[in-house]
């Protein structure tokens, strides 16, 4: 009898997995794939041309759970980015984030802006210190019973009212407009030029398929900026080795504590007796007996297609099969015979802007253009597309001379209209992203030497990603904090007893963070020290 078995070995799965089994209980893996890292992982898509298959850039990985696991000691290393984000504007404008660059480059478009930039600085960090507080919590939690069941979570709001107080009255009102507005209604009230607006404003529609002035998409911006990367706050950074040597290190930090990991076995079944959990069956029809099960997938594919809809509270399950799911995201890995050249800042030869995060996207009227056409019509024709090369930052992911680039496109629809299918568009709308980039850097499509395409449907099938939703549920008001993935369930446990959810589908939300996992674990634990008292 094993004491957990946990579904799927994603990031947050492994980190689930090192607490339960540091604690020193026995833990068995289940993944479907015949890698462990979920959509953390690094593949040849190319002959001798590898990268991170899905998530591409590091930053919300958090510090603790990089520590407690000693990754380091199994291997990675993290590099920041030269310079943070890369804008090409027209044919002779451009906008430079990070390195100490950003005032000089603003103030090319407005000295008013320039000036303001520290300001917003203050104000962003003062709302992201908060939410760094917060990652590492369980919700308080809405629960039935009597005031003595509701007392744990009646103190933990009291302690997180009484931090919340402590804030000053500027800073509450910072995290109102940020958990409540648009993000382009929030920068509209601190700046002025567009360039610097699109450059914040790209955050608030990653993964997020919604307007930058959609109501909420604040929050999103702000979801994107609460990490950092060797130490320093806010920074975004590559993996040596690609995302998977994240995942490649958790790995064998679990397999030290004796962490059984089997691979090219998914879950067909969590398995009910007497109205709690006692196991699973595998996809090979093996049954493993376990006094507790963490899912790290979606919510909605473990309540909907794992478990018993009898099991389970009527109301728990609408709610469920209409959890939000959808990020509108379409991701491409491209070999390249050679840089771009980019036309407002010419050169093929590795440059500081090669190593940054490169936004196709010059204002939030394009984004927001982008998003009504795909809701329209399935995609944009001027899509919105970050682009990174990570072979400027780690020679090893290429041949000597040439490179590897991750695409991240948005805007797509997750579900096509009419009844089409993506797998009848992918090649059509692959030819449009790389027509996309070619026009800001007219030698890109001809360097292109293959190709990596992950259409939402593709990203579905392959990483259980609904509808390519890569935060495993929209980040929305209603499917935040408490209400993550559930009023009543925040705590990381579902209505049958022995059942836990540890994926992004949980507080914090998405993005390779290990939060979910680590405190999923936690809740766990306790759950185990009140059996044995």
């Amino acid at each position: 009898m094993r004491d957990a078995i946990i579904i799927g070995a994603g990031h947050n799965g492994l980190v689930c997995a090192f607490y339960l089994a540091r604690a020193g209980l026995k833990v068995t893996m289940l993944e479907q794939r015949p890698v462990v890292g979920g959509a953390a992982v690094t593949e040849e898509f190319h002959p001798g041309f590898r990268n991170s298959v899905a998530a591409y850039t590091v930053s919300l990985l958090n510090p603790k759970v990089i520590r407690d696991m000693h990754l380091a000691a199994h291997g990675l290393r993290v590099v920041e980015r030269p310079l943070s984000n890369f804008l090409p504007l027209d044919d002779h404008r451009y906008l430079k984030l990070g390195a100490g660059k950003t005032a000089q480059e603003v103030a090319k478009f407005s000295q008013r802006d320039a000036a303001r930039l520290d300001d917003y600085a203050r104000h962003l960090d003062s709302a992201a210190d908060l939410l760094r507080e917060l990652v590492l919590q369980t919700p308080p939690n809405r629960v039935q019973g009597s005031w003595l069941a509701a007392l744990p979570e009646l103190i933990k709001a009291g302690k997180l009212g009484n931090r919340m107080r402590a804030l000053s009255l500027d800073t509450q009102r910072e995290l109102l407009d940020l958990f409540t507005k648009s993000a382009g209604d929030y920068l509209d009230g601190w700046f002025e030029s567009a360039p610097i607006k699109a450059a914040y404003g790209f955050d608030s529609v990653v993964g997020n398929y919604a307007s930058p002035y959609a109501p909420g998409s604040a929050y999103v911006l702000l979801h994107h900026v609460f990490g950092e990367v060797n130490g320093k706050k806010g920074a975004w950074g590559h993996a040596v080795g690609g995302m998977g040597a994240i995942t490649q290190a958790m790995a064998k930090a679990v397999q030290a504590l004796g962490v059984e990991i089997r691979l090219d076995e998914g879950v067909r079944e969590v398995l009910l007796e007497g109205g709690r959990v006692a196991g699973v069956v595998s996809s090979k029809g093996e049954r493993f007996n376990a006094r507790r099960v963490v899912s790290n997938l979606n919510p909605r594919l473990l309540y909907t297609k794992l478990v018993d809809p009898g099991a389970l509270p009527g109301d728990f399950l609408r709610r469920m099969q209409s959890w939000r799911c959808g990020s509108g995201t379409f991701r491409m890995n491209v070999a390249l015979s050679e840089l771009p050249s980019f036309t407002c800042l010419p050169g093929k030869e590795a440059a500081e802007h090669h190593g940054s995060g490169i936004i196709i996207a010059p204002s939030l009227a394009y984004m927001e253009r982008a998003y009504h056409e795909a809701r329209a019509s399935g995609w944009s024709g001027q899509p919105i597309v970050e682009m990174l090369i990570p072979s400027t930052l780690d020679p090893s992911l290429a041949p000597p001379g040439q490179h590897v680039a991750s695409l991240f496109c948005q805007h797509v629809a997750p579900t096509l209209p009419d009844g089409a299918s993506w797998d009848d568009h992918r090649e059509e709308v692959a030819d449009l992203m790389i027509a996309t980039v070619d026009r800001w850097a007219a030698n890109f499509k001809r360097s292109v030497l293959g190709r990596q395409i992950m259409s939402p449907l593709d990203l579905e099938r392959t990483f259980g990603l609904v509808g390519g939703d890569i935060f495993h549920g929209a980040l929305g008001l209603d499917q935040l904090f408490a209400a993550r993935p559930m009023l009543g369930h925040a705590d990381y446990r579902g209505p049958i007893p022995g059942l836990y959810t540890c994926g992004a589908g949980t507080h914090p939300g998405g993005g390779v963070t290990g939060a979910p996992g680590h405190n999923a674990a936690r809740e766990v634990l306790r759950d185990v020290r009140r059996r044995f008292a």
